[in-house]
């Protein structure tokens, strides 16, 4: 193997390890414990090592929200085998709020001020054009004309990340919050329906 292919390798190796342990750090200690020096640290390096694969805390924090992003979205397309439309979209949405009570700390990361708004908006599109597949198949399957999709979407997202921040009380839970997401989806499609053409 030629040297250089080892190197970036190994490049790829430490940086991957990098994100493993500051992942580790945040779902089980929260955003506190997320410091260079931590993270090399526990990775028996020295801080100089995690600034040349990350030029800033900031940088690391933004890989998690991406990876973050890629596991939801992982967790949000096994709803997919259900058959019908509203029954799967009323699945994501008991998905996304159990994530968020599973991945407390990860979660707040994934929609916390500190990472750039743009670049949050750009880790979250995988899972954003999901959702969007999902309501222009409900609006397909019901014959409702929805007038602005990227609105239907946000009012769904939005609903969702308020039932998910109402989970992290100790008089709602996850469970509850679960079933309220269900709740209150299924009351926004019934209104979408009875609304038609009118919709959004």
């Amino acid at each position: 193997m030629p040297s250089s292919t080892r190197r970036a390798r190994d490049r790829a190796n430490i940086r991957s390890g990098i994100v493993e342990t500051a992942m580790r750090l945040l779902e089980s200690e929260g955003a506190a414990a997320l410091t260079i020096r931590r993270i090399a640290a526990d990775m028996e390096y020295t801080a100089p090592i995690v600034y040349q694969h990350f030029a800033n805390k900031d940088a690391l924090v933004l890989e998690l929200v991406v990876r973050g992003y890629d596991q939801l979205l992982a967790e949000l397309r096994r709803v997919g085998e259900a058959s019908d439309i509203d029954e799967r979209i009323l699945r994501a949405a008991a998905q996304y709020v159990r994530f968020a009570g599973e991945h407390p700390h990860l979660y707040q990361a994934m929609n916390s001020t500190v990472t750039d708004a743009d670049e949050r908006r750009r880790a979250a599109v995988p899972a954003i054009d999901l959702l969007t597949e999902l309501l222009e198949a409900w609006s397909h399957a019901h014959g409702v004309t929805l007038s602005d999709r990227s609105d239907a979407c946000e009012i769904l997202w939005g609903t969702l990340h308020g039932m998910a921040a109402l989970g992290y009380l100790d008089t709602v839970g996850t469970e509850r919050a679960q079933r309220l997401a269900e709740q209150a989806c299924r009351t926004i499609l019934l209104g979408w329906r009875a609304a038609g053409s009118r919709a959004v």
